[in-house]
């Protein structure tokens, strides 16, 4: 098995979250009372298999994984920031069945912590293909996290504080823009013709073979 330590080690701990997280949200999909909510759930139970599923044959296959690039299209204006008279809260530890808000923050946390998790194990992986797919888990969870997070906001049970606008603008205006040196513009300047040749060789490599760091 060509893995190292640390990435067979990475894949055991993504594949246990994974079982973890679709027994989870099974359960959270039968006691939910919001139609909206047990959808999102539902489908994020399919991605959540199709990860799971991925990394599983890849461990005895070896194919090869594929680059993940999909995005929640948002606009900041339909975030709603500030608080709005957000209601106590503390732990109810009566068991039994969940109450919406507390479904929504449990598949919340377990995506945010996938999604670290994750790629936290792709920072660590050797192997091109599992360093990939680790990578598309922590994407696909962070952009459900962020599914999640739209839906509690427009109820109210996530809220956004703010700063005043001035302070806002203070503590981040003060920062500059800066020009690109002429080091970085021409980089082959003052190089030896050999060396002119070895970086455009690795350069054209690094371009042609997206596993290349």
């Amino acid at each position: 098995m060509p893995f190292g330590a640390a990435e067979s080690m990475n894949v055991h701990a993504a594949l246990g979250e994974k079982i973890c997280m679709l027994d989870h949200f099974s359960l959270y999909a039968e006691q939910c009372q919001d139609p909206t909510l047990k959808q999102m759930i539902m489908r994020h139970i399919g991605s959540a298999i199709h990860s799971y599923n991925q990394l599983v044959a890849y461990t005895h296959e070896y194919r090869q994984a594929q680059p993940m690039m999909n995005q929640i299209n948002v606009t900041p204006e339909s975030i709603q920031y500030g608080l709005r008279s957000p209601q106590p809260t503390a732990p109810s530890m009566q068991g039994g069945r969940l109450n919406d808000q507390q479904i929504a923050s449990a598949v919340l946390n377990a995506h945010k912590n996938s999604a670290k998790n994750q790629l936290s194990g792709a920072l660590e992986s050797a192997d091109p293909n599992v360093r990939q797919m680790l990578l598309n888990g922590s994407i696909a969870c962070t952009n459900q996290s962020y599914e999640v997070f739209l839906f509690m906001n427009q109820r109210g049970w996530y809220q956004v504080p703010t700063l005043n606008d001035h302070t806002a603008k203070t503590l981040l205006h003060h920062f500059q823009m800066v020009g690109q040196p002429t080091q970085i513009q021409q980089p082959w300047m003052g190089m030896h013709p050999a060396q002119i040749q070895v970086q455009r060789q690795l350069q054209q490599e690094y371009h042609g073979n997206p596993f290349l760091m």
